[in-house]
Formats: structure tokens, C-alpha cells, sequence
């Protein structure tokens, strides 16, 4: 009985740690003339290190024209209120 309690918890949690995301902040600039933006992506999967992040995150920017300066933070947690009005449309957007 206890095998199959702990077998049912197991497979519910299971899909939700999988589930879990990788909220980062980041700054980034466009030159000419000087532009700066605070931003929110999400990765999938657990987040890696500040270096991968930085390079999964590079191309994206690029794509939009912009450079990153640097990541801010990196969470598995969502972002609260405060932090996505902080982005505005670059929360989410790259």
C-alpha cells in the first residue's frame, strides 16, 4: 500500500518538474542612437548557468538588433507584477 501511495505522488510530480521554466532578466542596448531595455525571457527546462543562458539568449537580441549588456537573474519562479510591468513589451517579447 505504501509502494503505491508513494508510486502516485511520484507520478504527479513528476509532469510538474518537468514543467518547470527558467524566468531570466536581462538588460540589452541598441546603439545609434543609445537605446536601453530591461527584459524577461523563458527558457524551457531547469536553468542553466549564466554563460549558456547568455548564449541561447545572444541570438535572439541580435535578431531584434539588440546587443546584451547582461543577465540580471536568472528563476524558476515566474516573475511577480512588479517585475513584468518593469519590462513592459520586452517582457516575454524575445
Amino acid at each position: 500500500m505504501k509502494h503505491a501511495i508513494l508510486i502516485a505522488l511520484l507520478a504527479l510530480g513528476v509532469p510538474a518538474a518537468a514543467q518547470a521554466d527558467c524566468w531570466v532578466e536581462y538588460k540589452a542596448k541598441q546603439d545609434s542612437p543609445l537605446r536601453l531595455h530591461y527584459g524577461i525571457v523563458r527558457l524551457p527546462g531547469v536553468c542553466p548557468d549564466m554563460a549558456a543562458v547568455a548564449a541561447q539568449l545572444r541570438p535572439r537580441l541580435s535578431s531584434g538588433g539588440w546587443q546584451l549588456l547582461n543577465v540580471v537573474r536568472l528563476s524558476q519562479d515566474a516573475p511577480g507584477q512588479k517585475q513584468r510591468a518593469n519590462a513592459g513589451e520586452y517582457y516575454l517579447r524575445y
